[in-house]
């Protein structure tokens, strides 16, 4: 249990955003400062390349005080601010925590990236990684440290899934199945029910913070990831930390079958 006498009273829960390009990131942050603002104090941390777009929109958006909600151009890959050098970001919370103090919440969204991107536990507390419908059904059991072991996954716009020929439960369950037991959450900003739940996780990550219940975790190396197969098959493919051997779970949709060891030369069982 982290020792929470360390901790200043100006430390804020701070909740890393991230997902690919187009998923909902910043939606999902105005959502979360119209349900939570009324008796949570928020900040926000938005990261584009070269822009401050994303800032621009949550301001106009009137999801906050407009000086709550500030903006990292990181000039480089989005990944690089939020999990290798996290100095700019970092020194942007602090000083919003030190400028509203005390802040509950400060939501920290990385900007576009792909799969394998995720937070350093040096910025963030917790992280909520977003996949939505449109990205395709398949994008859940594909993996990746953000899908395998972020503290929540979110599908995002299940609204549209009629639209897009996606079957959110199936996209779910693939999620599931990523994540070792670990949670996701199927949301539409205009369903009630996934609203009030992702607010309610928040709530319990924010009362685990406080009370040192919460320890960061990092999302670490490649996470299980699915290789499909011409036949609708495939296997589930994960990497131990520091060995290049691997196993792959013979997987045929959700079905798990044998397993079989395999190296990085494509040999059965290194033979």
């Amino acid at each position: 249990m982290p020792d929470t006498a360390e901790i200043p009273e100006t430390r804020s829960l701070r909740l890393g955003v991230a997902g690919p390009v187009g998923t909902g990131k910043s939606s999902l942050i105005a959502l979360l400062c119209r349900e939570l603002s009324t008796d949570l104090a928020l900040g926000v941390i938005t990261n584009d390349i070269y822009t401050d777009e994303d800032a621009r929109f949550l301001r106009s958006a009137g999801v906050l005080d407009p000086e709550r909600i500030r903006a990292v151009e990181t000039g480089a890959c989005p990944h690089t601010a939020i999990r290798d050098d996290v100095t700019a970001n970092l020194l942007a919370v602090e000083d919003l925590e030190a400028d509203f103090a005390p802040l509950d919440v400060v939501l920290v969204e990385s900007g576009g990236d792909n799969l394998t991107a995720t937070f350093s536990p040096a910025l963030v507390d917790a992280q909520i990684f977003v996949l939505d419908v449109a990205g395709g059904g398949d994008v859940a059991r594909k993996g990746g440290p953000g899908i395998a072991r972020a503290d929540l996954l979110v599908v995002n716009k299940t609204d549209l899934a009629p639209y897009v020929g996606v079957d959110v439960e199936r996209m779910v369950a693939d999620g599931a199945d990523a994540r070792d037991g670990r949670p996701v959450l199927a949301l539409s900003r205009d369903d009630a029910a996934s609203v009030a739940a992702l607010c309610a996780w928040v709530r319990g990550v924010l009362a685990a913070h406080r009370g040192g219940e919460h320890v960061p975790v990092d999302p670490g190396p490649m996470a299980p990831h699915f290789h499909a197969d011409p036949d609708g098959g495939g296997v589930l493919h994960s990497h131990a930390d520091g060995d290049l051997d691997h196993a792959h779970a013979q997987r045929a949709g959700h079905d798990h079958a044998t397993a079989q060891g395999h190296d990085h030369t494509g040999d059965p069982a290194g033979t």
